[in-house]
């Protein structure tokens, strides 16, 4: 199990043990944090589950998909340098510890 801290729209956090595998979308849903829509289901068609990545471990994440940034394009809360699709990103131990920030508009 690797711990993920998330940080809801409203400030909230919320740590969670995740197994390795799951996306930080899908230990999101299953842990009741506020704020990931997931309209798709996880199949990277929709981007309601925005999130911002802590800048410094961003180099811990594989690398963005053409299909994951043409998403980002038309996220309803600004795009930045750190945001990824949490349905994109499978946890994993290398991942332990990192905060999570659920963008404010989905």
């Amino acid at each position: 199990m690797t711990k993920i801290i998330y940080v809801d729209p409203r400030n909230a956090t919320q740590t969670v043990d995740l197994a390795d595998g799951t996306s930080l979308m899908q230990g999101a849903l299953a842990s009741g944090v506020d704020g990931i829509v997931a309209e798709c289901g996880g199949n990277a068609m929709c981007a309601t589950c925005h999130v911002y990545i802590e800048p410094e471990r961003m180099a811990d994440l594989p690398l963005m998909s053409e299909e994951e940034s043409a998403l980002l394009e038309g996220v309803a809360a600004p795009r930045k340098s750190n945001s990824r699709l949490s349905c994109q990103v499978k946890v994993h131990v290398g991942l332990e510890g990192m905060t999570i920030y659920v963008a404010p508009a989905q």
